[in-house]
């Protein structure tokens, strides 16, 4: 066991009472040697006795250690997790998310397999209640988000990008850590300075998680508000333009709204406009019924409503952020 590299697991936490139990099991049940390897949770000043819970459990399990994170938010806890860490690998684990026992020797493994620099699995999405399992439903859906690699179930192959991976710490430090400018993307970006760089990124689909996603329509506009949002923050950086499956939210709230304002001036444009929303809810529709991952008439009406919902957010957001990064410098 000692051949085995030591691996510093780091989950960043905010007011996670709901869900902390949950993660912790997900660490206590892993079955990679505890005495190779370490949990850094990196708390955001909770107020929920998301602390307490987690010191609770240190008295169990040494191998869990907790640090503060001042400036409250995930990039930086991600960063302040990894100058901690004492492993040579880092896994970055969700405090949303449910991770199947070999999680973590399933990505030692891939590393060893493949050499990838950063290695995870596809996403995979579940609820509990209907408008979450709705939610979880749109996560598999092309019309919703696009259809990146990471959100195809039994994906294995290589990407631009894998939501939590696990790289060698000497590879993040060498990167620069996560850019602590961005709230949101922090990881897309991360891979894409990992990608130009020379590394390789890979999904094993044998590498097994569960996220339950946001359980309200109001905190999912908001949270994909912001992923729109500081997108345009990560384009500007780079320098390179989004695929066509960012732009296009941002191009149907612009049709929304200017649509709406010239067929008030000219009234025949009614009809065109009207013939546009007809076939974007045909297509809602269509690609709602054809999801397997949701069942029953009610539950396709609400996965429509969460689609339009996905396109609205992230395409509001986008418009905001590109007015907000005009003329900001990375």
């Amino acid at each position: 066991m000692s051949d085995l590299p030591f691996v510093s697991v780091v989950m960043p936490v905010y007011n996670e009472k709901r869900y902390i139990a949950q993660a912790i099991q997900s660490l206590v049940m892993q079955d990679y040697p505890k005495d190779r390897m370490e949990a850094v949770l990196v708390d955001g000043m909770s107020t929920d006795g998301t602390v307490d819970c987690i010191r609770q459990a240190m008295e169990d399990y040494p191998f869990i250690r907790l640090i503060d994170n001042p400036d409250r938010t995930v990039q930086f806890a991600l960063n302040r997790g990894i100058k901690a860490a004492r492993g040579e690998y880092i896994v970055r684990f969700d405090a949303h998310t449910k991770y199947a026992p070999d999680y973590i020797s399933k990505c030692m493994e891939y590393h060893k397999k493949t050499g990838a620099d950063n290695v995870g699995g596809p996403t995979i999405v579940r609820g509990n209640t209907p408008c979450q399992k709705a939610v979880a439903a749109a996560y598999y859906s092309p019309f919703a988000l696009g259809g990146g690699k990471q959100h195809i179930e039994g994906f294995d192959g290589y990407a631009d990008t894998v939501s939590y991976g696990s790289f060698q710490k000497e590879t993040a430090l060498k990167l620069g850590l996560f850019d602590e400018r961005l709230a949101i993307n922090e990881d897309d970006d991360f891979n894409f300075r990992l990608c130009e760089a020379g590394g390789k990124v890979y999904i094993s689909h044998e590498i097994c998680s569960t996220y339950y996603p946001r359980d309200s329509y109001r905190s999912l506009f908001r949270q994909y508000f912001r992923y729109g949002f500081w997108k345009v923050a990560v384009i500007k950086k780079h320098k390179k333009p989004a695929r066509l499956s960012h732009l296009i939210p941002c191009l149907f709230v612009l049709f929304l709204v200017l649509g709406l304002v010239l067929s008030l001036v000219f009234p025949p444009l009614w009809y065109a406009y009207g013939a546009v929303l007809v076939l974007y809810l045909a297509l809602d529709f269509a690609f709602s019924v054809k999801n397997r991952h949701i069942k029953g008439f009610l539950n396709v009406l609400r996965l429509m409503y969460i689609h339009f919902i996905l396109h609205l957010s992230y395409g509001t957001g986008f418009i905001c952020g590109i007015f907000r990064f005009l003329f900001y410098h990375f």
